[in-house]
């Protein structure tokens, strides 16, 4: 056999390029001090390059806090516009909201998916998947009713934290469908977190703030758990086609089938309360706003979503209640307690706590897959010996975007 010439045998012995964003260098990559072998990196390269690395790492958790903050400062709208039309203007229409919102989802997404040509047509994506969206509809759109029905029965801080029940139903979901893994780290964020809500809701208390009804807290109670739970279903479902699929999809069939059976329950079970609603200009301000921020938030999500995970941005949403607080100080004129600020700051390092490092799939032991894509200028780093990867990031979904990574040359 004629041996290859030096140039083939030098292509032979390199292995493929991975695909754009598949394939990350971590600093346990590198090579230790003294390590052997041709190409090793001097001391002082090794230290620019882990340098670089921190600085990207550091970027990409700021990056995730922010983006949570985005989310938890829109459903404050939503909160404080639900708060007006419910208390000031007597309208309880949690089902006619969530309808104008999914309205909206369908005149912007799911026409968008009416237009599109081939396999990401709506009468394709219908022939293929549509029972399993119109169950997601279905979910989505009892988990936002439940939880709002709640608070005719239970008091409010037994709703802030008992809504925290999403968070582990959403690790449970994430680890055996999505195969996603914690670290320690990640398990002290997110006790850290529920910490600060503990510490909101002894707050409430001792400032007496509005509690709610209470009538039939059990009742109550069981609403809001039932309303975690679907928002929990409904979150890492969110999160796994959006990494398979696409953003527009899911919000064009939740859009469809939202506004389908939001439409239904309108009809059955709240026609008289909107019959009752005395509306003028400034209540129709107030839906627009409430349909604007509801409109941003499921729009958004799915972006920071595919940035984070569906975990993170769960504990991210739980700084809402503190936003609608300081709110209240000047529209409600709440009582103000130090530990608001105590429980703020809490969340907020329990986020940062969970943002520090990065979750992986678990499939070969030696390699894990990593959910996040990792954002920031490209870093080509110096070829060096051959050494196995400790941690591959890689995105499950279709790449529809260049986005700057780090990769080993």
């Amino acid at each position: 056999m004629i041996p290859p010439e030096p140039q083939q045998q030098q292509q032979l012995q390199t292995p493929p390029p991975a695909p754009p964003n598949h394939v990350v260098t971590t600093i346990e990559n590198l090579p230790a001090e003294g390590s052997g072998g041709g190409g090793s990196l001097s001391a002082s390269s090794r230290t620019g390059v882990r340098q670089r690395i921190r600085k990207v790492l550091n970027r990409e958790m700021l990056i995730s806090v922010a983006l949570g903050q985005v989310l938890s400062l829109l459903i404050c709208g939503i909160s404080l516009t639900s708060k007006y039309l419910s208390e000031d203007f007597h309208a309880n229409t949690p089902v006619f909201q969530s309808f104008l919102n999914y309205i909206l989802l369908f005149l912007v997404y799911t026409t968008t998916l009416a237009v599109r040509q081939g396999e990401e047509n709506l009468l394709a994506i219908l022939r293929r998947r549509w029972w399993k969206y119109m169950i997601l509809g279905l979910i989505d759109l009892e988990a936002n009713y439940l939880v709002v029905k709640a608070y005719q029965y239970t008091t409010l801080t037994s709703i802030q934290l008992l809504d925290c029940f999403v968070i582990p139903v959403v690790i449970l979901l994430s680890w055996f469908f999505l195969l996603i893994r914690y670290k320690a780290v990640h398990f002290l964020g997110i006790i850290v977190c529920i910490l600060g809500m503990g510490c909101m809701a002894g707050a409430d208390v001792l400032v007496g703030r509005h509690q709610g009804a209470g009538e039939n807290k059990l009742v109550g109670d069981l609403l809001v758990l039932g309303g975690a739970t679907l928002y929990g279903i409904s979150n890492v479902w969110e999160e796994y086609i959006i990494r398979t699929l696409s953003r527009v999809e899911f919000l064009g069939m939740i859009g469809l089938f939202g506004a389908f059976f939001s439409g239904i329950q309108l009809a059955i079970m709240e026609h008289k309360e909107l019959l009752k609603v005395p509306w003028d200009w400034q209540i129709g301000l107030l839906y627009v706003g409430f349909s604007a921020c509801m409109f941003g938030l499921y729009s958004f999500m799915p972006v920071v979503i595919k940035k984070t995970s569906a975990t993170s941005v769960n504990l991210s949403l739980l700084t809402a209640d503190l936003y609608s607080l300081f709110c209240g100080l000047f529209l409600f004129h709440y009582k103000f307690s130090g530990l608001y600020l105590l429980s703020f700051f809490t969340i907020l390092l329990g986020l940062v706590l969970y943002s520090s490092t990065s979750t992986y799939i678990a499939q070969d032991p030696r390699v894990y897959k990593q959910f996040r894509n990792p954002s920031g200028p490209v870093v080509d780093l110096p070829a060096t010996a051959q050494v196995e990867p400790s941690v591959t990031y890689t995105s499950l979904g279709q790449e529809t975007e260049d986005e700057p990574h780090v990769r080993v040359a």
